[in-house]
């Protein structure tokens, strides 16, 4: 699995945003037990100040202290699931995309095990739950969000998973990921048709 991870993402080319926004860096976590794929996401608490109660990939705002966003991902999905940087093999960066609250996320994909035990940080995330990836693959998509930012307008794709809603800035880097890694085709710049 990351060999297929690594090949795909070194040849694939992550647009950078130039914007003055703070910065937030997150990971994609990938499971692989048997040649069946999942991605990891959490729900975040309802006690939050943002997005609160939304389903989303581990990560947060990049502390003055990290060296990278990178180290961001990592230190927040420790700090978020209990998963230590030491079991994460990063296999590359995906698109930068902008939060409604006017922060740069950079998404990290990573290959994580499939049985290390996670724990949700109470504080901020309320539960742990992994979706496998043929889910995505074959775009089972409930509705399709319009979303406009910047004069430019996205048709995303909504996803329910057993009782969350994975929609969003997680479906945007969702779909990046999907594309780059499995030439899903999704175009989030037109929208669906027959969807």
């Amino acid at each position: 699995m990351i060999r297929l991870l690594n090949q795909k993402l070194d040849s694939y080319t992550p647009r950078l945003l130039e914007l003055e926004y703070p910065h937030a860096g997150i990971l994609v976590p990938v499971t692989d037990k048997e040649g069946d794929p999942h991605l990891i996401f959490t729900l975040r608490s309802g006690n939050l100040k943002t997005h609160r109660g939304q389903v989303a990939f581990p990560g947060g705002k990049k502390d003055p202290e990290d060296e990278n966003l990178r180290v961001t991902a990592l230190r927040e999905t420790h700090e978020e699931i209990g998963l230590p940087a030491d079991h994460i093999q990063i296999a590359g960066q995906l698109s930068q995309v902008v939060s409604l609250h006017g922060i740069i996320v950079t998404p990290f994909v990573g290959l994580v095990p499939h049985d290390y035990p996670l724990t949700a940080n109470p504080d901020e995330i309320e539960s742990i739950f992994t979706v496998p990836l043929q889910f995505f693959i074959d775009d089972r998509r409930d509705r399709t969000d319009r979303l406009t930012f910047l004069n430019t307008t996205i048709h995303v794709p909504s996803y329910v998973w057993e009782d969350y809603r994975i929609w969003g800035l997680s479906a945007i880097v969702l779909v990046d990921f999907l594309n780059a890694v499995y030439d899903a085709g999704i175009d989030i710049t037109q929208p669906p048709k027959g969807k």
